[in-house]
């Protein structure tokens, strides 16, 4: 009889992950934001092959010239830089400043969720009113300090990202383990003679994982305009290294040159990448939701 209640409440039905592969497969939406974030990767990664040009090489004699040009697919920017190339070179800052920050913020709310919602004492009630301090700082101001004591950069973007994302992973967590601490599953191993870390890490945890990973999933889409803010407004990646938001802040410097390309698509791909990851997020919730 445990050996059931163990086995259901961790949802290991047989043929589950084909099951829930073909539900995705089904939602156009959240199967269009795998796709995309596919093919960014993919691209970011192959950049160094797949780029036309020296993303920083400059045409002066093309500066600002329109897609199509010279075989340049999407223009040059005011530099004379190629601006498929940019692009391709600027999703790898764009990118791993945004998902490797939220899924360190993942990996610490589980620790820190696990141990504040199992537990009731003074350590996880410290716990929590830390998590509610971390709430209080605006993301900007921190990414400002941030980049003021270790300087502007990836560094700054990444620390801003982790400790503005972990608060609300924490609480996703937590309000995970508080309702599943007490269910017959965990009551039953408790009463086969499981031990505190077999509570933890085999029961609650495969039960409140997915919660934090579909939420992380969906918290990507807005790191990733956010860290595109932050280099917009110079605290990011510094030129001449690519970027995303750097190059939106250079476009918007010749739109009133008749230039609207130089900005417009490096934000095209910045809200385009940012949606998928919010449709793959919101596509996994439906998938992966115990209650269907």
């Amino acid at each position: 009889m445990n050996t059931v209640l163990l086995d259901g409440a961790r949802g290991g039905a047989p043929g589950a992950g084909p099951r829930a592969w073909r539900r995705l497969a089904a939602n156009r939406l959240a199967l269009a934001g795998l796709v995309i974030i596919v093919t960014a990767l993919a691209a970011s990664v192959a950049a160094p092959w797949i780029a036309p040009f020296d993303p920083n090489a400059a045409t002066p004699l093309l500066r600002n010239a329109a897609p199509g040009t010279d075989g340049h697919l999407l223009g040059l920017d005011a530099q004379g830089r190629d601006i498929l190339s940019r692009v391709l070179w600027g999703g790898r800052p764009a990118l791993l400043s945004s998902i490797l920050p939220v899924a360190v913020s993942v990996a610490l709310a589980l620790a820190a969720g696990l141990l504040a919602g199992y537990y009731r004492n003074r350590w996880s009630a410290l716990i929590m009113r830390v998590i509610d301090v971390l709430f209080a700082f605006p993301m900007v101001l921190l990414a400002i300090g941030l980049a003021t004591a270790l300087g502007p950069g990836a560094w700054a973007v990444s620390l801003t990202i982790i400790f503005s994302a972990t608060p609300y992973l924490t609480r996703v967590v937590y309000a995970g383990v508080r309702a599943e601490r007490d269910k017959d599953y965990v009551e039953a191993a408790r009463a086969c003679g499981a031990t505190t870390a077999d509570l933890l890490l085999r029961e609650i945890l495969p039960n409140v994982v997915t919660a934090a990973v579909v939420y992380g999933t969906t918290l990507v889409g807005g790191m990733i305009v956010f860290q595109a803010g932050l280099s917009f407004l110079g605290l990011g990646t510094q030129p001449p290294h690519a970027d995303w938001g750097r190059m939106v802040a250079e476009g918007a410097q010749v739109l009133v040159l008749g230039a609207a390309h130089v900005a417009t698509i490096p934000a095209l791909v910045i809200v385009t990448v940012a949606l998928a990851f919010n449709w793959l997020g919101n596509g996994l919730r439906d998938v992966l939701d115990p209650r269907d």
